[in-house]
């Protein structure tokens, strides 16, 4: 287990990557010049490998004895007690065709062997290179938002009722079928507002208190990882649909605190 003195210039450092890595993304941004699919039938483009290569590069220089787990490039020193989690845009669909909301994601894990929570998350970074801003967060740092006009503390809603809430998801294509589908129409009956600001883009919102529920029906390790922190450092939580703090449970949801056991109690909805 690392020192958690460390912690604070683990997310600095993922910060300042991200950042970094957001400058190539906008080399591309709405002037790609085209998209691959990988056998999955996810796009990935020139950015993603480009990201990927150079935050790999700064994970290795600075910290060589850490793992590394990316979403094009796969797997470093698995048996590394720390990991970096990388996601070179999240938000693909969005980036290929010009829409800002998508991010660069970075999130530290401690490998717990035999521990309930294996790969325990203890930083994280979201930034959005289109819309120049940033959240942030370390454990027991608290999380902190990033935008053109400065860095203030991010804070999730204190919104207590269903009927103020605003609902987020990235597709419904993935919440209609199959076992999620009845939890969903429920729960989307219930909220005052449903909006379509989906992947990381939605999870910062709520982490940010400018929305209070963000579904994920599909999720990977690369995602999760930096939203867990992030979501509980600015009072919030995420977790996966069954309630497990995991971010290997292939899916989650994240809410401001008030409203957590409501959601999750309609998610579970037979």
């Amino acid at each position: 287990m690392s020192d958690s003195s460390s912690y604070p210039e683990y997310a600095e450092f993922a910060e300042a990557a991200a950042r970094a890595a957001g400058e190539i993304t906008l080399r591309y941004f709405q002037k790609l010049p085209g998209v691959e699919f990988k056998p999955d039938s996810s796009p990935v483009t020139v950015a993603d490998r480009e990201s990927e290569r150079l935050l790999r590069s700064l994970i290795e220089e600075r910290y060589p004895d850490h793992g590394i787990l990316g979403e094009e490039f796969g797997m470093a020193r698995p048996e590394a007690p720390l990991r970096w989690l990388v996601d070179p845009i999240d938000g693909t669909q969005s980036f290929i065709r010009g829409v800002p909301l998508y991010g660069v994601m970075l999130g530290l894990v401690e490998r717990r062997p035999g521990s309930p929570a294996a790969d325990d998350p203890v930083a994280g970074v979201v930034h959005f290179p289109a819309l120049r801003e940033t959240v942030t967060a370390w454990r027991g740092g608290g999380c902190w938002w990033s935008t053109s006009t400065g860095k203030t503390r991010a804070r999730a809603s204190h919104v207590s009722r269903l009927e103020e809430a605003t609902l987020l998801v990235t597709d419904t294509s993935g919440l209609l079928r199959g076992a999620k589908r009845a939890g969903y129409e429920l729960l989307r009956t219930r909220v005052k507002i449903e909006r379509g600001w989906g992947d990381c883009y939605g999870h910062a919102l709520v982490a940010t208190g400018r929305a209070e529920i963000m579904l994920d029906p599909e999720l990977h390790e690369w995602d999760a990882a930096p939203l867990m922190p992030i979501l509980e450092e600015a009072g919030g939580k995420f977790t996966d649909w069954r309630g497990q703090r995991t971010i290997s449970g292939a899916d989650g949801f994240a809410t401001n605190g008030a409203l957590y056991e409501k959601v999750g109690a309609i998610l579970r909805t037979p």
